[in-house]
């Protein structure tokens, strides 16, 4: 028996959209949730500096969790430094998060793709070359947004979002060409599933909205399959933040998911 958890890593709260799907595929498996609220938001940050802190702070995860699994619930962080991570940890089994681009050029009818991210997705090598590799015969529209992540943490700890705002941040997804529109929007940022039915209310025509939070799931899952079994009688499954502790109605989110908030578990 297993009694190592798995454990779920994201800048902030949008790793939850992944827990809340691995939770039914993976039930009885122990779990830990990293926050690195201390750095949000990662598209701030240079990238030789962030890759430095991912995986400095994942050397300090490893040792004081020794999880069996590890699964960066973050675009951001998955798209810059997984290599380096894995390079760092060849030990560890690791499950990145990257642009749902291949099942989107899959579904297109239009040809007309958006992939809604971070300013750091968008810039990345990794997600150009995702397009040229499975998307080539599509249009592909990268929009990065600087606002709606942090969005996502708002309505996600207050339940309220301005909708104008969320409006703002996704009207670069959608074009038209001729008699064509966009008809997938690509949602390359864990945060942005919270906000999905908001989006729907403000985009000016219906798009296939695509979220990759059960694939990364079902990708956790296979991977599980590989390990020794998990205990059944291990303690709750803990939060930790990278800022300590979290303000109280985070920590109530948290519980919400299932989690116990720690402090101090994370320097």
């Amino acid at each position: 028996m297993d009694s190592r958890p798995i454990l779920f890593f994201d800048s902030g709260i949008g790793g939850l959209s992944v827990v809340k799907e691995a939770r039914v595929l993976l039930p009885e498996h122990p779990y830990v949730y990293v926050a690195d609220d201390a750095a949000f938001p990662y598209g701030a940050w240079e990238e030789d500096a962030l890759r430095a802190r991912l995986v400095d702070l994942f050397g300090r995860l490893i040792d004081r969790f020794s999880p069996s699994l590890i699964v960066i619930a973050c675009n951001t962080a998955s798209t810059l430094a997984i290599a380096d991570l894995r390079a760092a940890y060849p030990d560890q089994p690791f499950v990145g998060t990257v642009p749902a681009i291949k099942p989107a050029a899959e579904r297109t009818r239009s040809g007309l793709v958006s992939v809604l991210a971070t300013p750091g997705t968008v810039k990345r090598q990794y997600t150009r070359d995702l397009i040229s590799a499975y998307a080539s015969k599509c249009h592909v529209r990268l929009v990065g947004s600087e606002n709606l992540a942090g969005l996502a943490e708002q309505y996600m700890r207050e339940g309220f979002v301005d909708e104008e705002m969320v409006r703002a941040e996704i009207a670069p997804c959608f074009i038209e060409q001729g008699d064509r529109r966009t008809d997938i929007v690509v949602l390359a940022c864990t945060h942005y599933p919270f906000l999905v039915n908001r989006m729907r209310k403000m985009a000016p025509w219906p798009v296939d909205w695509i979220d990759t939070s059960e694939a990364i799931a079902r990708r956790a899952l296979t991977l599980a399959q590989t390990l020794p079994p998990p205990n059944f009688h291990e303690t709750p499954d803990i939060a930790c933040f990278t800022s300590r502790m979290p303000p109280a109605n985070l920590c109530r989110l948290v519980m919400g998911f299932g989690f116990r908030v720690v402090e101090g578990m994370v320097a």
